[in-house]
C-alpha cells in the first residue's frame, strides 16, 4: 500500500492506493496541538494488520510555524559589520503610499545576531582568516544557529569550519552553503534562518511521527518532489509549500488525463486558497517570499491566500465587510462545527443551502445550521442586511479575493486565463470555481473525483527529487562546478537522473532566469519580458542540478460509490432560492447534465450554475462547460 497524507489546518487528508490499484480517500479533523497524533490515527485506520505501507506526507508544521512566529530561538551568526543584515532586508515598499508602513518583525532579534571576524571576497579569496573567538559561549541559550557569511556561496570553508565548531552545542546548527549556496547575501540569509527557524520544530515532529510508524516516511517539499524524513529535518526550509505542491502535482496529472496540456490549478482548503499555473510540468520559482521572507530554493510558483472555508468573517473600522486572513482553523472552526462563534466562509454556504447538515465528510460529521445562520445573522446586523444577503456578501468577497490571486498567477505574468482550464479542488473549490471562471472568462472547469483530497493524491503522483545549487557568477569552470554538483547528488540520491539548469542573464541585469543549461537565454527571455537582445552579452550567475528517481504512477482506478437517482435541494443561487437536482457525483448520468445543479462528494461539494454543462470523463473528473463551448486545448 501507499498512503499520500495533507496534513491541513483544518483537515487531514489520506488519499490510499491499495496493492490491486484501487484509489480511496478519507478525512479526519486535524489537531494543531498534536499533528502527528492524527496522521498516526489515520494510519491505523487505512492499513490492515501485517500490511507493509509506503507513507509520503505533506507537513504545514513549518509553514504554521513561520506564520504564526512560534520557531525556535534562533541565532543569526555573519561577518562581523552585517549583523543587521536581516533586519535591513531589499529596503523594498511593499506598500507604496503608506507613510507609516509597519515593518515586519523579523525571526531573530537583534540581540541575538553575533558578527566573527573573517573576511572572503567577491572571487572566493580570503582576506582575513576566521577567528570565532569565545562565540559558541555567546550563542548560549540559542535552540538554533543561522550561520550565513560573506560570499560563502564562493568559498564555504569558514561556514565549515564554523559548522563543525558548534557541532556539539546541543542546538539545531546549519550554513548557508547547505541551505541555499547562491548569490545575493539577503535572499541567502533569509533562506538559512527560515531553515533554523523551523529546523528543529520538524526535528521534533518527524521524529515522533517516526516513532509511531512502523515504515519510513516520505516529506512532500515545495518543488513538487520527494525529501526522505532524515532529508527534511535537515533542509526544512523546503517543506514551506509542502501541502499546495502536492496539490499542483495532482492538479496537472488531472488536466492531463482530460485531455489538456495545461491548467489552471485552484485548491480552497479549510485555512488558505492556493492557485498555480502549470503546464506539462508545474512551473518553478526561486524567488518565492512567505510573507516578507525571500525563500531562495526551488519552489512550485505558488500564490497563496487567506480565504478557505474556515476564513472569518468581519466589518472592518470603515464599515466594510472583509474576509480572513484570519481563519477558525480546525480549533474552534466555523460556528456550524458546535464550537466556534465566527462566521466563516462555510457557514454562508450552509445558510444559502449549499452545504447541508449530514453531508460534511460523507455524514460522518453533523453540522448546526441554526449556529451558523446565527455567526452570520450577528454580521449581517452590522451592514443592515438580513442573514441570506450577509452570507451572499461574505461569498462574493472571498471570491474577489482568490480572483485577484489567480490573476496575480496568470494575467500579471503575461499569461490569458482563458487559455487554460480551471482544475478546482480541496473542500470547496468547486463551491467557487464556475462563478470565478465566469468573472475570467475560463470556459472549463475540471472537478477531480477525489476533489477533497487531491493534496494527499498528487503526493502518491510525485517523484522523489533534490534539489542541488552553487554560485557562478564570474567563474569560468562551469562544466568542472557542474560536475561536483553532479557527484553530490549521485551520492546523495542513488539512480537519480541528473538534469542540468542554469541561472543566466544579460550582462549589467539585475535578476536572471533559469533555463536548461545550453538552453536558448534570448528565447526565454522573449517569452518572459516580451523583448531580447541576441548581441548582448550575457553571463550565468547559478549553476542547478535536479536529481530525479521517478515513482511508478498510480492508475487513477477509483471506484464508483453507492448512489441512488439524485434528490433536489433548495439552494440560493443567482439572488434567488430555487429547488436544483442534488446528489453524489454517481448519481448523476454520465450525459450531459444542464445545470444549476449541486454535485456533494464525500469530502468536497460542486456548484454548477445556470449557462454551465456537467459531464464527466473516463477518470471521473467532472467536466463543466460554460454556455456549452468546450475549453480550446492549447
Amino acid at each position: 500500500m501507499r498512503i499520500g497524507i495533507d496534513s491541513g489546518g483544518t483537515f487531514t487528508d489520506f488519499a490510499v492506493l491499495h496493492d490491486d490499484g484501487r484509489l480511496e480517500s478519507f478525512k479526519l479533523r486535524s489537531s494543531p496541538a498534536s499533528p502527528a497524533s492524527v496522521i498516526l490515527a489515520g494510519i491505523a485506520r487505512a492499513v490492515p494488520a501485517r500490511t507493509r505501507a509506503d507513507l509520503v506526507h505533506g507537513s504545514t508544521v513549518a509553514t504554521n510555524a513561520l506564520l504564526e512566529r512560534k520557531g525556535a530561538k534562533t541565532a543569526f551568526v555573519t561577518t562581523r559589520g552585517f549583523e543587521d543584515l536581516i533586519a535591513i532586508g531589499r529596503q523594498n515598499r511593499p506598500e507604496l503610499y503608506n507613510l507609516t508602513p509597519f515593518p515586519a518583525r523579523p525571526l531573530v532579534a537583534p540581540d541575538m545576531c553575533f558578527g566573527v571576524d573573517e573576511r572572503i571576497l567577491f572571487d572566493g579569496a580570503i582576506e582575513r582568516p576566521l577567528q570565532p573567538g569565545n562565540l559558541a559561549e555567546r550563542l548560549a541559550g540559542a535552540e538554533s544557529v543561522a550561520i550565513c557569511l560573506l560570499h560563502s556561496y564562493q568559498n564555504d570553508a569558514h561556514e565549515r569550519a564554523l559548522l563543525e565548531a558548534l557541532r556539539g552545542s546541543g542546538a539545531y546548527v546549519c550554513a548557508s552553503c547547505d541551505v541555499s549556496p547562491e548569490f545575493r547575501e539577503f535572499e541567502r540569509a533569509s533562506t538559512t534562518v527560515i531553515n533554523a527557524y523551523v529546523g528543529p520544530l520538524m526535528d521534533r515532529y518527524l521524529g515522533e511521527l517516526e516513532a509511531g510508524c512502523r515504515w519510513p516516511v516520505a516529506i512532500m517539499q515545495s518543488n513538487g518532489g520527494l525529501l526522505t524524513a532524515g532529508e527534511a529535518r535537515r533542509n526544512a526550509v523546503r517543506t514551506i509549500l509542502s501541502g499546495p505542491a502536492g496539490g499542483i502535482v495532482g492538479g496537472v496529472e488531472i488536466a492531463r488525463l482530460a485531455g489538456f496540456k495545461k491548467a489552471l490549478t485552484f485548491d480552497m482548503g479549510g485555512t488558505s486558497t492556493d492557485v498555480a499555473l502549470a503546464g506539462q510540468e508545474p512551473r518553478l520559482t526561486t524567488e518565492a517570499r512567505i510573507e516578507s521572507f525571500p525563500v531562495r530554493v526551488p519552489m512550485l510558483d505558488i500564490h497563496t491566500v487567506g480565504a478557505g472555508g474556515g476564513s472569518l468573517a468581519y466589518v472592518d473600522a470603515g464599515g466594510s465587510l472583509r474576509v480572513g486572513p484570519q481563519s477558525a482553523g480546525a480549533v474552534p472552526g466555523p460556528a456550524c462545527y458546535g464550537v466556534g462563534e465566527g462566521a466563516t466562509v462555510t457557514d454562508a454556504h450552509v445558510v444559502l443551502g449549499r452545504i447541508a447538515a449530514d453531508q460534511l465528510v460523507g455524514g460522518e460529521m453533523h453540522l448546526d445550521p441554526a449556529r451558523a445562520e446565527a455567526a452570520v445573522a450577528r454580521i449581517g446586523a452590522q451592514l443592515g442586511l438580513d442573514p441570506v444577503a450577509a452570507a451572499a456578501a461574505i461569498i462574493r468577497v472571498a471570491d474577489s479575493n482568490m480572483e485577484r490571486a489567480i490573476r496575480g498567477v496568470s494575467v500579471e505574468r503575461g499569461e490569458d486565463p482563458r487559455d487554460f482550464p480551471l482544475v478546482a479542488f480541496g473542500g470547496g473549490g468547486g463551491l467557487h470555481a464556475c462563478e470565478l471562471a465566469a468573472e475570467l472568462g475560463v470556459t472549463t472547469v475540471i472537478v477531480p473525483r477525489l476533489a477533497g483530497a487531491l493534496s494527499a493524491l498528487g503526493m502518491l503522483l510525485a517523484d522523489r527529487t533534490r534539489d542541488y545549487s552553487i554560485g557562478a557568477l564570474g567563474a569560468t569552470d562551469l562544466e568542472a562546478r557542474f560536475r561536483n554538483l553532479e557527484k553530490q547528488a549521485a551520492k546523495d540520491v542513488r539512480g537519480a537522473e541528473l538534469h542540468r539548469f542554469a541561472d543566466v542573464r544579460y550582462a549589467g541585469q539585475s535578476y536572471e532566469l533559469t533555463i536548461p543549461a545550453g538552453g536558448d537565454f534570448h528565447r526565454a527571455h522573449q517569452q518572459v519580458y516580451g523583448y531580447s537582445d541576441p548581441h548582448r552579452a550575457t553571463e550565468t550567475v547559478t549553476l542547478r542540478v535536479r536529481a530525479v528517481v521517478a515513482v511508478p504512477r498510480p492508475s487513477l482506478k477509483i471506484p464508483r460509490r453507492q448512489a441512488g437517482a439524485p434528490g433536489s435541494r433548495k439552494v440560493w443561487i443567482a439572488g434567488r432560492w430555487r429547488k436544483v437536482p442534488a446528489g453524489p457525483r454517481d448519481a448523476f448520468p454520465a450525459k450531459p447534465q444542464p445545470g444549476p445543479l449541486l454535485v456533494t462528494d464525500y469530502g468536497s461539494t460542486t456548484l454548477v450554475p445556470a449557462g454551465w454543462t456537467m459531464t464527466k470523463d473516463a477518470a471521473g473528473s467532472l467536466i463543466l462547460n460554460r454556455d456549452n463551448r468546450p475549453q480550446y486545448n492549447s
